[in-house]
């Protein structure tokens, strides 16, 4: 963590941010947060400010197994840059049999409420953030950094695999939990049947 300080007219205010070091060859899986670990869109955003966490049910576990293997977890969002604080408070709640969300970079929209809404809402293409914000970080890997990715929208699905996600590891969950495979629809699954199955899915890389 570092910490530095900005100063405007009579006051300072201290900034804080944390650096992650990953070596270049990680193997990094992508998390959307709203819908994808807490329940639903709408819902995410408001229901945590008054205290309910609205936390699909086993995805500290699950994550944490992935993190354990030895992949790095990358949490991506379209929420605006205004609310980094509250998404990173969010993140740390987040809480299941005494689990907690692995600790990782929260990746948020670099524009305003307003502009980030208009993207997301009116224009409905989060994907044009995600993707330009994926291709960026990938540039920063070895080739192919991206192992899985999870979300909860056919628009996640799209950023994933622009980013050379396989198919077979592009995993869209719905409010119910339940979880489908880009590769074959027909399979459902959720992150407690996914975390049984995580020595297979996700092989430990150390």
């Amino acid at each position: 963590t570092i910490r530095f300080y900005l100063s405007h007219k009579a006051s300072v205010e201290p900034v804080s941010a944390s650096i992650f070091l990953w070596n270049c060859r990680a193997r990094v899986v992508i998390s959307d947060v709203d819908g994808t670990i807490t329940k639903s869109d709408a819902l995410g955003h408001l229901l945590p400010r008054v205290g309910i966490q609205w936390a699909q049910k086993g995805v500290p576990q699950l994550l944490n197994s992935v993190d354990k293997n030895g992949y790095r977890v990358l949490y991506l969002t379209a929420r605006p840059i205004g609310q980094v604080d509250a998404t990173k408070a969010y993140l740390q709640t987040v809480k299941e049999d005494g689990v907690h969300l692995p600790v990782g970079p929260v990746i948020t929209s670099p524009d305003g409420l307003f502009k980030s809404l208009n993207r997301e809402i009116v224009q409905r293409r989060p994907e044009e953030f995600k993707i330009e914000c994926l291709r960026n970080l990938q540039r920063l890997f070895c080739p192919k950094p991206f192992y899985a990715g999870f979300g909860n929208k056919p628009t996640d699905a799209v950023s994933y695999r622009a980013v050379d996600v396989p198919d077979a590891r592009i995993l869209i969950i719905n409010p119910q939990g339940e979880i489908h495979n880009q590769l074959n629809q027909a399979y459902t699954t959720s992150y407690d049947g996914l975390r049984e199955l995580v020595d297979l899915m996700f092989p430990y890389v150390g």
